[in-house]
């Protein structure tokens, strides 16, 4: 979760110039944004209607649940020719969680866990990309979440780029994953009946500005 958290949220600042985007789409189905042959450098703002991040945790050693954040905003610069130099912020509203329960959503907002009124905001800020390939790099950050700071690393990889035909603004996505330890931010509560390690998944998708 964000200014570099979540992933979060991402979420990603890499790609390699001249990738030609290779968006995936169901048979039938035509992809949400136009093939281009090159990625285009420059700032981005995050499209708080696509992005979100998803955390899955192990439930009593039997299955993964999962919630998610929405509401995420943030910047990104992106230079295709030199990850390195690319960075992201991500901050994400604490208040969004969402579970598959009602109650359970409402109890994360509470004292003994994530305690949103006195921490409202999961924020994730970049400190180094360095990229691993053509299309996928490692995002090294900070993450505060809880009232905590913490180095947090994300693997991420691109996924699309394109004019969005609806608005015909100019979209980059990536997808970026990693592991918190939830006790490291103070979430103790329910261990180890609710795991420690916490897998985050951003979904991120970026706007150019002009």
């Amino acid at each position: 979760m964000w200014k570099g958290h979540y992933a979060l949220l991402v979420v990603a600042s890499m790609c390699a110039g001249g990738l030609e985007t290779q968006p995936a789409y169901a048979a039938g189905f035509q992809p949400v944004v136009i093939r281009s042959q090159h990625v285009e450098e420059g700032p981005y703002h995050v499209d708080g209607l696509r992005t979100q991040i998803v955390f899955s945790v192990s439930c009593l050693g039997m299955s993964w649940y999962r919630g998610f954040l929405s509401g995420v905003s943030g910047q990104l610069w992106l230079d295709p020719q030199h990850p390195e130099k690319s960075h992201v912020s991500l901050k994400a509203p604490v208040s969004s969680i969402t579970t598959t329960t009602g109650d359970v959503s409402r109890m994360l907002m509470e004292k003994d866990w994530f305690e949103a009124r006195t921490y409202p905001v999961a924020e994730f800020i970049s400190t180094e990309v360095t990229s691993n390939g053509p299309s996928v790099a490692t995002i090294s950050g900070k993450l505060t979440l809880h009232g905590v700071t913490h180095p947090v690393t994300l693997r991420a990889h691109f996924v699309g780029a394109g004019e969005n035909p609806i608005n015909h603004s100019y979209d980059v996505g990536f997808e970026a994953q990693g592991i918190i330890q939830r006790s490291a931010f103070g979430l103790t509560n329910a261990l180890p009946a609710v795991g420690d390690d916490v897998t985050l998944t951003v979904s991120g998708v970026f706007e150019k500005e002009h």
